[in-house]
């Protein structure tokens, strides 16, 4: 059994299982030694993964889809037996911009539908003044950051390829951009969002659940080969990291455990306190919004993958033009996610299905998922501007 393991992790809050695993002991009592590196971009992880200097590592839930496609990059088959955590990601726009957007709204601007319409007006308005094109941050092409915006914007009849620019940012460099003006608004995972509004220069607008109700954010991933070699020290690291995720959700641990992750990512105890309660800053003037699913680390079956949000990420994919739609990358795709190995290594039979909300996604526009028939599920799209594929719901 291999022992010595090195893990390679972007300093996010979502990182958290394999933090507390390494930094709390659950690792050391599945007889493993975790060697933790601290990485800048998801390019970097995946490479460093895909090249074997690391044996696992934290990653957007989409890129090992991606990677097992061999699109965007290199054809290296990654599997995902574990999620790190569902949700966690926000909007946050500039102030000046959130208020260009609070004067046209036709309703209460915390509703999703009601921002992607005042977002739709606020373009129309730019384009007739002559003003410059709005640039929204995100932090990888194959990432529900990406993916959040576009659903969020094209549900207003913004085409998020046409109407503003998408910039790709690592994520320690959100607030930065956001302070110089280099972007108007930027999607990202804790705690970035939240340093934004302490610094004064964001307001989030909407959290990622808002988007979509539950979605795999972050997961584990491991090479296929690596996973074949390694089957005991992988049930080791998934016990482990099951443990550290139960451990941090624990109202008991939340002091211990908010100094090592704001210790690990460069973040204030106080911040990550925040996030894990669901208790968010939204504004510079102390405003406050709650949700106890603003990110799930273990709570209402987190850690064990969801076939149906690999199939949806796939129909992303293939909606914004980054894949094919054919059966066999649609098999390929739900096959990243692996279940089967979550329950083998805890030796649980597999879980019930969370029904709430019904589909798995509960997507806050649009028809329910149905992770068998994505072309079903895009044929509910139609094609605009001008006989090109941008694909928006026929209303």
């Amino acid at each position: 059994m291999k022992r010595n393991l090195r893990i390679g992790y972007i300093p996010l809050i979502d990182a958290t299982p394999i933090l507390v695993a390494a930094d709390h002991g659950f690792a050391e009592a599945e007889g493993l030694n975790i060697e933790l590196v601290r990485e800048v971009s998801w390019s970097n992880v995946r490479d460093k993964l895909n090249l074997g200097l690391f044996d696992a590592t934290h990653m957007l839930a989409p890129l090992p889809i991606a990677s097992s496609l061999g699109i965007g990059h290199v054809k290296v088959p990654l599997i995902v037996p574990f999620t790190l955590a569902l949700n966690g990601n926000a909007i946050t726009v500039s102030p000046a911009l959130f208020a260009e957007l609070a004067a046209v709204a036709d309703g209460d601007i915390n509703d999703p539908r009601v921002s992607a319409r005042a977002l739709h007006r606020a373009v129309a308005d730019r384009r007739t003044r002559g003003a410059p094109m709005l640039t929204f941050g995100m932090t990888f092409p194959f990432s529900n950051h990406n993916y959040q915006l576009r659903f969020w914007m094209s549900a207003g009849g913004v085409d998020p390829d046409e109407d503003v620019r998408l910039v790709v940012l690592p994520p320690p460099y959100m607030v930065e951009s956001l302070t110089s003006g280099h972007v108007d608004c930027f999607c990202v995972g804790a705690p970035w969002n939240s340093v934004a509004v302490d610094n004064g220069v964001g307001h989030i607008l909407h959290f990622g659940r808002d988007i979509l109700r539950r979605m795999s954010e972050k997961v584990l991933a491991v090479h296929e080969n690596w996973a074949g070699d390694n089957p005991e020290t992988l049930s080791a690291l998934i016990r482990a990291l099951a443990k550290a995720a139960a451990f941090a959700e624990d109202p008991a641990s939340l002091g211990p455990v908010c100094e090592t992750i704001g210790m690990r990512i460069g973040a204030t105890s106080e911040v990550v306190s925040r996030t894990l309660k669901g208790v968010l800053k939204v504004s510079a003037d102390g405003l406050t919004r709650a949700s106890d699913e603003y990110i799930l680390l273990d709570r209402l079956q987190a850690n064990r993958p969801d076939k149906a949000h690999a199939a949806w990420m796939y129909a992303d994919m293939v909606r914004w033009q980054q894949a094919p739609l054919t059966e066999e990358l649609h098999r390929i795709a739900e096959s990243v996610f692996r279940p089967d190995l979550y329950d083998l290594a805890l030796g649980h039979p597999p879980a019930q299905d969370v029904t709430d909300p019904p589909d798995r996604i509960g997507a806050f526009y649009g028809p329910d998922f149905v992770p068998s028939d994505i072309a079903g599920h895009l044929d509910a799209w139609r094609l605009r501007h001008n006989g090109k594929p941008r694909l928006t719901l026929v209303r």
